[in-house]
């Protein structure tokens, strides 16, 4: 793997570097966080999810402490990839919990409030087309004893 490879965002590299250019340039034992792809994460489990957003936030520690100490440039370009990884593997997880939660309760007549659609104030109290339509005894004997007159109109 050369050397000028590694500064690439998205390429991960496997092996530390031991040679003398490696220790010369600085680039000792250092590991590049490749770009998280969310399909790859609908495949993880829960602890892998965890487990994945604990590396990419120490990571993340790491690159702002070389912020602050005047670190390579290469390092401050990460800063914003790590940071879309970590938002990525957040919203995995979400999904993940939501459709659990809808999942349980499937059958439920009532469901939990994140479930229910969001809508407006408004529209989440309003009455149902049922609820609207429905009529009083005093307006349905009305109805009944003083039906709407027919016109019969000649062109």
């Amino acid at each position: 793997m050369q050397l000028s490879s590694c500064h690439e965002v998205g390429r991960v590299r496997s092996k530390s570097f031991t040679n003398e250019k490696a220790e010369r340039t600085g680039l000792m034992n250092t590991t590049l966080i490749r770009i998280v792809k969310a399909h790859e994460l609908r495949g993880k489990s829960r602890e892998e999810l965890l487990r994945q957003l604990d590396e990419l936030k120490t990571e993340l520690q790491q690159l702002r402490v070389a912020k602050v100490t005047g670190g390579a440039a290469s390092k401050l370009s990460k800063i914003k990839v790590v940071r879309k990884s970590i938002a990525r593997v957040l919203t995995v997880y979400n999904q993940n919990k939501k459709q659990a939660i809808r999942d349980k309760s499937a059958g439920e007549i009532y469901k939990p409030l994140d479930i229910r659609p969001k809508m407006t104030r408004a529209l989440r109290r309003k009455l149902t087309p049922e609820q609207a339509s429905k009529k009083t005894l005093k307006a349905i004997k009305k109805a009944k004893y003083f039906p709407q007159r027919k016109y019969a109109v000649k062109a």
